[in-house]
């Protein structure tokens, strides 16, 4: 699949870390790789903490929405459906390893550690330059009809 996930399932989904349809979002796509899913987004000087380094909110979002988009994902696959649930973030970890540099882009990576019918525990990286600059794991549950993000996408 070279179609980003958001593009394909979501193209009009307006959330600030991945959705499409938001102009002033970070709009990232999340493509299946094998047994993960990966993505590549580049910040641009408005997404700093202080010059040169990216700020740990906007790390936040990005590993959050990668990690979101590989359970809802894999919970597709596991159920055999055309689309994928929509689904929320129930807890999530984010580790700072080091700081991120914002001269280059950013690669993300996640991949599914444990799941169940309707949830999904994925871990994610965040590298710059070649270094692993965050790490990530949390926890990702379809949600139901009644829920304000059934419908989301």
């Amino acid at each position: 699949m070279t179609q980003s996930l958001q593009a394909r399932y979501a193209p009009h989904n307006a959330c600030f870390g991945c959705g499409p349809s938001n102009p002033d979002g970070l709009r990232l796509e999340s493509v299946v790789d094998g047994d993960e899913v990966v993505c590549t987004w580049t910040p641009k000087t408005m997404h700093e903490a202080f010059p040169g380094v990216l700020a740990g909110g906007i790390i936040g979002t990005l590993l959050d929405c990668h990690c979101n988009w590989t359970a809802a994902w894999h919970l597709m696959q596991r159920a055999g459906a055309e689309s994928p649930p929509c689904t929320v973030t129930a807890e999530y970890t984010i580790k700072l390893r080091r700081p991120t540099p914002t001269d280059g882009p950013v690669k993300l990576r996640a991949k599914i550690v444990d799941s169940s019918e309707d949830r999904a525990t994925v871990t994610g990286t965040l590298e710059a330059g070649g270094r692993i600059c965050a790490t990530c794991e949390g926890l990702f549950v379809a949600v139901k009809e009644g829920h304000p993000a059934f419908h989301r996408w």
